[in-house]
């Protein structure tokens, strides 16, 4: 049996969180899911193999950022989604080791482009 990628996934609206997770779990990656902070954390503490985070800022309260550093520091790579493209979101995004930032409702195609591109596939 081939190990498949890790993709941690955060995202608090739950219909949201479902949709990427079946979309990314239909291109053959692993998900695991995280629809609040505490889920996140848990999910970094306990899991030792992820290979990308996917984060939707939407509606998580600034506590995201330190749990952001937290990736960064395990060398995970991550991107972040966001409703808009706001300069701060964005700004602040790269300062904490984003990737990258990109609005909601990016296309699944581009999506997994820069999916990719971050595990060197």
């Amino acid at each position: 049996m081939v190990d498949r990628e890790i993709i941690l996934t955060a995202v608090t609206d739950r219909s949201e969180l479902e949709l990427l997770t079946e979309q990314l779990g239909d291109e053959g990656y692993e998900i695991i899911a995280a629809a609040s902070v505490p889920e996140l954390v848990t999910a970094i503490e306990q899991e030792g193999n992820i290979s990308l985070a996917v984060v939707d800022m939407s509606a998580f309260d600034k506590s995201i950022w330190a749990q952001l550093e937290r990736l960064n520091d395990s060398h995970i790579p991550f991107f972040v989604l966001s409703p808009d493209r706001s300069p701060t979101v964005q700004r602040d995004s790269l300062k904490h080791g984003a990737s990258g930032l990109f609005t909601r409702g990016i296309d699944l195609k581009d999506l997994l482009e820069h999916i990719h591109v971050l595990l060197g596939k």
